[in-house]
């Protein structure tokens, strides 16, 4: 039996992320280890519920810590040797470089990484700290890619700035233009008008545009008092993340719901426009199941984002950083209500045809050499 090992900080996101990959990959009689820093007691379940063996491994998901990274990497090792893996699929910052390194030394086969998003330190910022922290984990990518087979991107710029700085090259390079939806799931729903209403899902990171959101639900509400400004998601470790008093205060002025962490697509079903006005992501998926569900999208002409929208088509890109266009954006669908429903079938179609799961799911097989012709 091949086998695969799965290697994430995140529990959380290999059930919600990597599930249906998993199915299939167990339906073709692949045997999965996911190999995770941080399962609890649901997570450890959702796992198993695919036909996977959880592994808890020791990573910390956020800062730099040379000591204790150094012995995440030589656990990982140990771990990696014992199960001995046909191939690994890293993804995160530090699964990609301390998890390809530790599969290398391991003699893992085929070792591939997927590079979801450049994150936090990749974001531009003239601060110091964040340059040094570029400068590290760049320098940290150029080792971890040396020793990869392939290196999955989900859009063109990321792929252009890894070239360009050298930290990979060009034949390990695979852009698969997203993870996919589920169609099934995500099914077109009635668009929503009354009253409009606006939703963005998200890690609550100053990255994904959190405070020019609550900007222009500012701008927008003292014109349309009857709007709504749905908030979805939970604070983080990330240095960057908003606070949970912030986020009250905003609640208290009747500026946002705010019901946290919680299923998406019950929200979603209330929404008229979905809206990200993130400073730069992979290829988000919340905006692929919003597309899915038939929601016109507003977000940001930046890397990841900018692939979503055909602007003036399904939705409209405004600059990142600026409130006030994304206010003006969402005012054209309060006085433009027949944009909702004209722009959100548009969303359905392209997400029909760029983002399905189903065919995202086969290249990924491929891709790690574990498809049924290779039996």
């Amino acid at each position: 039996m091949r086998t695969l090992a799965i290697i994430s900080t995140q529990a959380f996101s290999i059930v919600n992320f990597r599930g249906s990959l998993i199915k299939q990959l167990i339906a073709d009689n692949v045997r999965v280890f996911a190999l995770a820093s941080d399962y609890d007691e649901t997570t450890r379940q959702g796992v198993i519920s695919l036909g996977a063996t959880p592994i808890d491994i020791t990573m910390a998901r956020a800062g730099i810590n040379p000591a204790k990274d150094l012995i995440s990497l030589w656990q990982l090792f140990v771990v990696i040797s014992k199960l001995k893996p046909d191939v690994t699929l890293s993804y995160f910052i530090k699964p990609v470089i301390f998890g390809s390194i530790a599969a290398w030394l391991a003699g893992v086969p085929r070792r591939v990484v997927m590079i979801e998003g450049l994150g936090y330190s990749f974001t531009k910022n003239s601060a110091f700290r964040r340059r040094a922290l570029r400068w590290l984990v760049s320098k940290l990518y150029r080792i971890s890619l040396k020793v990869v087979d392939v290196a999955i991107f989900l859009n063109q710029d990321d792929v252009c700035e890894f070239l360009a700085d050298r930290l990979v090259v060009p034949k390990k390079i695979i852009n698969l233009g997203g993870i996919g939806v589920n169609l099934r799931y995500w099914t077109a729903t009635q668009s929503v008008s009354d009253p409009i209403t606006f939703m963005l899902a998200a890690r609550l990171l100053r990255e994904k545009g959190v405070i020019e959101y609550i900007e222009a639900a500012r701008i927008v509400k003292k014109r349309f008092p009857s709007t709504r400004f749905l908030l979805l998601g939970s604070t983080d470790v990330n240095p960057s993340s908003l606070s949970h008093n912030q986020l009250e205060t905003w609640v208290n002025e009747s500026l946002i719901e705010w019901p946290g962490h919680v299923s998406v697509k019950p929200w979603l079903e209330q929404t008229s426009v979905y809206v990200l006005p993130s400073y730069r992501e992979g290829l988000p998926r919340s905006t692929q199941e919003a597309m899915a569900m038939s929601r016109p999208i507003i977000t940001t002409d930046v890397p990841g984002c900018r692939e979503t929208v055909v602007d003036g088509l399904n939705g409209f890109l405004v600059p990142a950083r600026d409130s006030v266009a994304l206010a003006e954006a969402m005012i054209k669908f309060v006085q433009q209500p027949e944009l909702i429903d004209r722009m959100g079938k548009e969303s359905r179609l392209l997400a029909a045809k760029r983002y399905d799961e189903k065919k995202k799911n086969i290249t990924l097989q491929e891709i790690l050499g574990l498809n049924r012709s290779l039996e």
